[in-house]
């Protein structure tokens, strides 16, 4: 007999034995119904089983594929986020490249005008020099002709000499000529100066190798190139200390601290100062360039070695230049650090080291 009958007849009938043949028969069908619902429920249940499995397994299955797809859709986003940074490298280099053509004909073309330029001044300076000399030797030879006046006793020769040296007024002459003379030679050695700056600017005298070279010649030198653009703005203060010869490419650092220094000088609005200092640290030596200009904004410190970023009007800068200097400082191994206060002043410090690595 089925529990559930067996157990509910022990409740209620107790443990009677003698029952009729009409409730032994009913106690029989009723037995059979609860074996027939077992059988009924233990179906349904395997059929549920069943169907929550495959619900299950089905369920599984799609937050597979949703993890699937949303793998493929993250690869997809860095691929395309990759390829549009590897884009933007490739039009900084492309625009770098293109910077650094354009400086390399400018610094061809500068090369070629000072070496034109050089030699006639070359022959004009020489000239001078011999000019001069023989100048005084003439001074003398009338200094000369002055102490024999003294001598000459014809009247009709003294008036003649008289009249001449009044009309051509000697005494004016001859200081004058010292002056222009000087004047002369103090314009064609600025002259030969500045041919000078544009030759180590450029240097191409040496060819663009890695050499050793003191880094105060290529200040100075690119000082000289900058001066008009600096002269009316600031006053350039140099704070030396003593630093080694460095392994460089040295007309790009010139081109580094031409930029800095042009852009010190457009931060400055009306009058101030660019202080230049260097010194050595252990294997490197430090140059930091500083100015009393208007600063920098905090959120444009982190863009302005970015391609292109620029907070001149349009016409006044390519925003290529920081850009530019910062990769020439990374090709020598360096670094480049920016400190800044709005209102008062910026500080850029370049580091380099002494000596390249074996692999340059």
């Amino acid at each position: 007999m089925h529990r559930l009958l067996s157990r509910q007849i022990k409740h209620f009938l107790g443990e009677t034995t003698n029952q009729p043949p009409e409730f032994v028969a009913f106690l029989a069908a009723v037995n059979d119904a609860y074996k027939t619902a077992d059988a009924d429920r233990e179906i349904v249940e395997r059929s549920l089983n069943l169907m929550s499995k495959e619900l299950n397994d089905a369920n599984a299955g799609l937050r597979n594929e949703l993890a699937e797809h949303e793998r493929t859709e993250l690869a997809l986003q860095k691929e395309k986020d990759d390829q549009r940074a590897l884009i933007k490298k490739l039009e900084a280099a492309q625009n770098q490249l293109m910077q650094s053509e354009k400086l390399a004909s400018i610094g061809q073309l500068a090369a070629g005008v000072a070496h034109e330029i050089n030699n006639p001044i070359g022959f004009v300076y020489s000239n001078l020099g011999s000019l001069e000399k023989y100048i005084q030797d003439a001074f003398e030879m009338l200094d000369l002709y002055e102490q024999a006046e003294v001598a000459i006793t014809d009247n009709e020769i003294l008036r003649k000499l008289k009249t001449a040296k009044n009309k051509l007024d000697i005494v004016f002459i001859k200081d004058d000529l010292r002056a222009l003379m000087n004047e002369s030679k103090d314009g064609i050695t600025r002259v030969k100066n500045i041919v000078q700056n544009l030759k180590d600017f450029s240097h191409v005298d040496i060819v663009e190798q890695w050499h050793f070279t003191n880094l105060h010649n290529g200040i100075d030198s690119t000082l000289n190139i900058v001066n008009n653009e600096i002269k009316y703005k600031a006053n350039v203060v140099r704070n030396y200390g003593v630093i080694p010869e460095i392994e460089c490419l040295s007309s790009q650092l010139n081109q580094v601290f031409m930029n800095i220094l042009v852009n010190a000088s457009h931060a400055i609005e009306e009058q101030g100062t660019i202080t230049i200092s260097t010194g050595q640290n252990n294997d490197e030596i430090w140059i930091e360039i500083t100015d009393t200009g208007s600063g920098i904004p905090p959120q444009n410190l982190q863009k302005i070695f970015d391609p292109f970023f620029t907070t001149k009007p349009v016409g006044k800068g390519t925003g290529l230049g920081l850009s530019l200097s910062y990769g020439i400082i990374q090709k020598h191994h360096g670094r480049i650090e920016v400190h800044s206060i709005v209102g008062k002043g910026s500080t850029f410090k370049v580091c380099l080291p002494i000596k390249q690595p074996e692999s340059v």
